[in-house]
């Protein structure tokens, strides 16, 4: 009986946190990993059923989904290093974002690694801060002023005024 009960937990986790999940690893990874990579997210989760929190799982699986990307991005540069040194040749270069706002992600690639990381997961996955915090391991507190100057940042990189770049006041989960 136990089974079933984790069998059903898992299948209505699979459908809640999954097209977030995509939606954030087709704007994080190649578009040949994603799969892959959901795989990886939905075998920790099933692993880790009991650990994932009953009530807003979303931030806790985008952090697991963080990890399995990192483990990805270190094993695909292991293979274009072996593969280099076998075939001497460089690695092919990434496939690159078709936006219709290439200024924000020229903006976007001048920011530090984690700024990048929380201002995508604000805009794009419209978290909160405090989700933000689950997902990167920081306090709620650290999460927003790192949100607040990288978004100053970002305004100046384009060309705007950073006066209005601040987060509004009960700013919550966006839609």
């Amino acid at each position: 009986m136990a089974d079933l009960e984790q069998h059903a937990r898992f299948t209505a986790l699979a459908e809640t946190v999954g097209p977030p999940l995509r939606c954030y690893l087709s704007r994080r990874a190649d578009h040949d990993q994603v799969d892959d990579v959901l795989a990886d997210v939905f075998l920790v989760l099933w692993r880790r059923l009991g650990d994932v929190p009953g009530d807003d799982p979303l931030p806790w699986t985008y952090a697991v989904a963080r990890g399995c990307l990192a483990n990805a991005r270190r094993s695909r540069q292991r293979q274009l290093r072996l593969v280099e040194r076998i075939v001497r040749v460089d690695p092919p270069a990434p496939a690159g974002d078709e936006s219709d706002h290439p200024e924000v992600l020229v903006a976007l690639a001048e920011l530090r690694d984690l700024d990048r990381e929380i201002v995508m997961l604000w805009a794009w996955e419209g978290l909160a801060p405090r989700e933000i915090a689950v997902v990167t391991g920081l306090s709620a507190n650290a999460v927003s002023i790192r949100l607040y100057k990288a978004k100053r940042r970002m305004a100046v990189l384009l060309g705007q005024d950073p006066a209005g770049a601040g987060q509004e006041p009960g700013e919550g989960r966006r839609p």
